[in-house]
C-alpha cells in the first residue's frame, strides 16, 4: 500500500502541478542524496536547483536523467522556489534559511541549525505513521528539522518492541559514522588510516582525536564538534517523534573508526520473559528487516548501505531472561534524506497551486 505522502506526490504530479526545489549544500553528501532521493521517488518537481559555496561552484551533478551546475548561494535563487532543503553546514543554513522563507518556499531544514526557531518541528514521517499521527499543513509552515537517522531507527524500534510487551528498562549504544561530519570527517579519518599505517603525524582539524583504529567517547579540545551534544541531539530528537509516552532508553553515543551508517546495540528488559517469537513479529515490518540466525545479511554498516530499512537481529542474554538484545544498523544518509523528501511531500497541501503567491 502507498503512504500517505506518497499518494499526495503522485496525485499533485497527476494534475499537473509541478514545483520548484532548491538544494543548499548540493555537494555534500546529505545533499547529494536529497537530490537522488527526489528522483527515485518521483517528487513532482519541474526543476530542482543545486546550491552551495564557492568551493562547489560550477561542479557538475546528476540530477535524475539531467546534469546540472552547482551555483552560488545567493537571495535570488530562492525566488519561486517552493522547497529548499538545507544540506549544508549549520552556519551556512542560518545565513540563508530567512531568505528562502521570506520569498515563499517551506524549509526542510537536515543541518539541525533551525530546531530553536518558533514553530520549527522535529519530524519523521515514519514515526508519524506508527503513532497514527495526522500532520496538520500550514499555509505557509515553519521550519521542518529532519530528526536525527539515529533517533528515528531507535525510537521505531522501541515502539514496536513494547507491543510484545511492557520494557522496564532500556540501553543503546550508538556507533556514529563520520560521514554524520560530512565529507571533512570522511576525508580525516581515511587520511588518518593511511597516515597511521605508513607512520605519518594525524591530521586532527575535524575530530582533533585520533578515529582511526580506535574508539571513543568524545573529541579533542580543539574540536568544534561535541560527542556530548550529537548525543543530546539523538535524546532530544527521539523524544519529540517518539512521544512522552515512549519508552524512554538510556543512550551513549561513540564514535567508531567507520566511515558509514549508523550501528546500536539495544538492551531491552522486559516485565516478564522474552517471547523472542512475537518480539520478532512485531518489530518486522516497514522500513524494518528482521535477520534470522543464518541470513548472510547480518546487520551491519556494509549490508546496510544505500537501503532505506534498518537491518536488526534478535540476541538473547543467558544472564537476563527477561532480557534482550538487538543489534541494529542503518545507512544514515538514506534515512536523512528519505526523511526530508517525505517531510516536503506532506507538505504539497500547502501548495495547491505549486506557489503562494
Amino acid at each position: 500500500m502507498s503512504s500517505p505522502s506518497k499518494i499526495a506526490a503522485s496525485s499533485s504530479s497527476a494534475r499537473g502541478q509541478l514545483f520548484h526545489a532548491a538544494i543548499v549544500g548540493a555537494a555534500t553528501l546529505k545533499g547529494k542524496e536529497v537530490a537522488e532521493m527526489l528522483n527515485e521517488r518521483n517528487f513532482p518537481a519541474v526543476d530542482v536547483r543545486l546550491l552551495d559555496d564557492d568551493e562547489s561552484i560550477g561542479q557538475l551533478e546528476a540530477t535524475g536523467d539531467e546534469i546540472n551546475f552547482i551555483q552560488s548561494v545567493r537571495a535570488e535563487q530562492f525566488i519561486h522556489m517552493d522547497f529548499t532543503f538545507f544540506a549544508a553546514a549549520a552556519e551556512c543554513t542560518r545565513q540563508n534559511w530567512k531568505r528562502a522563507r521570506d520569498a515563499g518556499s517551506a524549509i526542510i531544514d537536515l543541518s539541525g541549525a533551525l530546531e530553536e526557531e518558533p514553530g520549527a518541528t522535529v519530524r519523521s514521517l515514519w514515526l508519524e505513521r506508527e503513532r497514527g499521527q495526522m500532520w496538520q499543513p500550514e499555509l505557509q509552515p515553519a521550519p521542518c528539522i529532519v530528526a536525527h537517522p539515529a533517533a528515528v531507527a531507535l525510537a521505531l524500534l522501541m515502539l514496536r518492541a513494547r507491543k510484545a510487551g511492557a520494557i522496564r528498562s532500556a540501553v543503546a549504544t550508538i556507533f556514529e559514522p563520520a560521514s554524520e561530519q560530512g565529507q571533512k570527517g570522511m576525508d580525516e579519518l581515511h587520511q588518518q588510516t593511511v597516515n597511521l599505517l605508513s607512520f605519518q603525524s594525524l591530521p586532527k582539524e575535524v575530530f582533533d582525536e585520533q578515529v582511526a583504529f580506535n574508539m571513543v567517547a568524545r573529541y579533542g579540545q580543539k574540536s568544534q564538534l561535541s560527542l556530548e551534544s550529537l548525543e543530546a541531539r539523538v535524546r532530544r530528537h527521539y523524544q519529540k517523534i517518539a512521544g512522552a509516552d515512549a519508552p524512554q532508553p538510556a543512550v551513549m553515543l561513540l564514535q567508531p573508526p567507520v566511515f558509514h551508517g549508523h550501528a546500536m546495540a539495544i538492551f531491552l528488559e522486559m516485565e516478564h520473559a522474552v517471547d523472542k517469537e512475537r518480539l520478532s513479529r512485531v518489530l518486522a515490518g516497514d522500513h524494518v528487516t528482521l535477520a534470522g540466525a543464518e541470513d548472510d545479511s547480518q546487520p551491519s554498516n556494509v549490508n546496510t548501505a544505500g537501503q532505506a530499512n534498518i537491518l536488526v537481529s534478535l540476541k538473547s542474554d543467558a544472564a537476563w531472561p527477561n532480557g534482550i538484545w538487538l543489534w541494529a544498523a542503518a545507512d544514515n544518509l538514506r534515512i536523512a534524506a528519505m526523511t526530508a523528501v517525505e517531510c516536503a511531500e506532506s507538505m504539497i497541501p500547502t501548495r495547491p497551486l505549486g506557489k503562494i503567491q
